[in-house]
């Protein structure tokens, strides 16, 4: 711990360092200012700045280039968050295993340093306990060990232009998008934005969720149009809102088979092992409906079943009178996973 970036860089010349936390006195510009000459010297080095939260600091943050800092953050007092930092630098270096091993990607577009303080906290909260438990189910404590490992990656995304960079990048390996609705698109602030986004992500996926939060709830209608899911950002409840949509629609949770005439819930399957006893008795309506949407392949990325949900989202299902098949192919890929783990 030291008291000055000058220090800072001097102990920095001394031993290796994973990670710079600064925590601003009463001039931000002294911390932004340092953090060139630091990021000069070590660009490698991730660098968070961390402040307090108040309307004074935001306007400041506000005119400060923050080109040299990879994140911002308010601290408001929940310990969670310092873990929250970690898991999404962690997250950031290690985003080639979302291209390369199939680990799949929830992008969080926000420009409120207030608002992903918060709320990242309670992501990474919820997917590691999504991961413990998935990896229960773990065949071998090898299995055990890639299922944690292979828990969804967290994208931030600040502006309209870094959300796209990071789609096309990651697109077909993402679970689903969180949104805000106003922020920056071409340099300037966008009240619209989010929607926009929406949109652009709906034209190439008809079927990715897309939970847009705002403090608006006349946007609610706008993202009805789309088939998002829409959070109000002055709930109460706002982090079991979110926990929530993304149980329901990122593929966590039980996998609720429904009758695609009216959605309603016909049968309930809640692991790997009840998916290979009943996909038979799953009715080939039904069994289309889900396959055309993704949902399996998507409920089996939320479990890191890797190897059978490649196979799954490749295989086009194209009419009813094919699910006689395409059960039979979905129950021997299970059972040769659960031989080849055991």
């Amino acid at each position: 711990r030291v008291s000055t970036m000058t220090e800072a860089l001097e102990v920095m010349r001394t031993k290796p360092f994973d990670l710079v936390v600064a925590m601003p006195g009463g001039e931000l510009s002294d911390t932004f200012d340092g953090a060139a000459m630091l990021k000069a010297e070590f660009p490698a080095v991730p660098l968070v700045v961390l402040t307090p939260f108040s309307k004074e600091v935001s306007r400041r943050l506000a005119m400060e280039d923050l080109s040299n800092v990879d994140y911002v953050f308010s601290w408001l007092g929940n310990m969670d968050l310092l873990l929250a930092i970690i898991k999404l630098l962690e997250d950031k270096l290690n985003a080639e295993d979302i291209s390369d091993v199939g680990v799949q990607a929830i992008l969080l577009v926000e420009d409120s340093v207030r608002f992903y303080s918060s709320v990242l906290p309670h992501i990474y909260k919820f997917l590691l306990k999504q991961s413990k438990l998935f990896s229960t189910e773990a065949l071998n404590q090898h299995e055990q060990m890639l299922r944690m490992r292979g828990r969804p990656k967290v994208m931030l995304a600040r502006n309209y232009e870094e959300a796209v960079e990071l789609y096309e990048k990651y697109g077909k390996k993402m679970l689903g998008v969180i949104s805000d609705v106003s922020f920056a698109r071409e340099g300037v602030k966008d009240s619209q934005a989010g929607l926009r986004l929406a949109r652009y992500f709906r034209e190439r996926d008809p079927y990715l969720p897309i939970i847009v939060e705002s403090s608006e709830a006349s946007n609610a209608d706008a993202v009805g149009t789309f088939g998002g899911i829409f959070i109000d950002k002055n709930s109460k409840k706002l982090p079991v809102d979110l926990g929530d949509a993304i149980m329901n629609n990122f593929g966590f949770g039980d996998f609720i088979i429904r009758d695609p005439k009216d959605l309603r819930p016909i049968m309930t399957i809640r692991n790997l092992k009840d998916m290979q006893q009943r996909i038979f008795d799953i009715p080939a309506e039904s069994l289309y409906y889900h396959a055309s949407r993704n949902d399996i392949s998507r409920w089996l990325y939320s479990r890191a079943l890797f190897p059978i949900a490649d196979v799954v989202k490749r295989h086009r299902f194209t009419g009813i009178d094919e699910a006689p098949a395409v059960k039979q192919l979905f129950f021997d890929l299970i059972v040769k996973y659960r031989k080849m783990k055991n």
